[in-house]
């Protein structure tokens, strides 16, 4: 058994989070296949025993696959649109995808003053687990449509971290287009190699370099690493696996499957 596929094991609440090209084609439309792939991967997780609580982005790749004249407009009305539009969109892909399994969904969307006032911070602790003890799957997002720099996360990195700590989970796993931290540009690189533990976040830092964001998302390297960082924190694990590639969490669990997991605090100073 390998170190991911032990943490997995023993994890009991996941949040899995989704990142937009894992859920989008190279146009930008809705890899269904993907999508089915990933909801089937959480039923089987769940039918292991263990909950999951899903962060999702691709609300506004899934905003331009539908609205194509939109796809252009850079004005910042047109950008909450389209994710008010492709909220939808995902919503609808979730709900038919657990549906068959007789799972319900349950849509939660999010801005930064909901984890700025205690009152609402607590609301929504206790509505996640209201979804996940009646079985519910939560289906999490930032609220892209309302949200201005002043109330805005960020991202869904920074949010899944935020959501990691509130439920109390055991583990996070990023699911990405990326198979784990390298030393280096694996693009550029071919000696790249890469980094499958981590036990201090700012020792690499030091050591590599760490560019670019996803070309639908908001996200990248640096903002995994920092979302790391906030749940090791609390001795919390976090993996990033590769989500476009077939059957990764159950490859994952049964330790068939390579990533880089950051470690807990707990864990990096034993």
């Amino acid at each position: 058994m390998s170190a991911i596929g032990d943490i997995l094991k023993d994890a009991r609440k996941v949040v899995v989070k989704i990142g937009s090209n894992v859920l989008s084609d190279e146009n930008g439309f809705v890899d269904r296949d993907n999508v089915k792939d990933i909801v089937d991967q959480v039923m089987e997780l769940v039918e292991d025993g263990k909950q999951v609580v899903i962060v999702s982005s691709g609300a506004g790749a899934c905003g331009m696959a539908t609205i194509h004249k939109w796809a252009r407009r850079k004005d910042i009305n047109y950008r909450q649109a389209l994710c008010a539009i492709g909220q939808v969109e995902l919503m609808m892909e979730y709900k038919e995808g657990f549906g068959k399994y007789g799972v319900h969904v349950g849509q939660i969307l999010l801005t930064n003053e909901d984890f700025s006032d205690a009152d609402r911070t607590l609301r929504i602790r206790n509505t996640i687990y209201t979804l996940v003890d009646e079985g519910v799957i939560p289906i999490i997002n930032e609220n892209d449509s309302v949200a201005v720099d002043e109330i805005k996360i960020g991202d869904n990195d920074a949010l899944s971290a935020l959501v990691v700590t509130l439920w109390d989970a055991d583990a996070l796993v990023f699911l990405s287009n990326i198979e784990g931290i390298y030393d280096k540009d694996p693009g550029a690189n071919e000696d790249a190699k890469m980094i499958e533990e981590i036990y201090d976040i700012d020792k690499l830092l030091d050591t590599i370099e760490i560019k670019g964001t996803s070309s639908f998302g908001t996200g990248g390297i640096a903002t995994k690493i920092e979302a790391a960082r906030r749940v090791n924190e609390y001795s919390i694990p976090a993996i990033l696996l590769h989500g476009k590639k077939k059957n990764i969490l159950i490859d994952a669990l049964n330790g068939e499957a390579k990533g880089t997991i950051f470690y807990g605090k707990e864990v990096a100073f034993k």
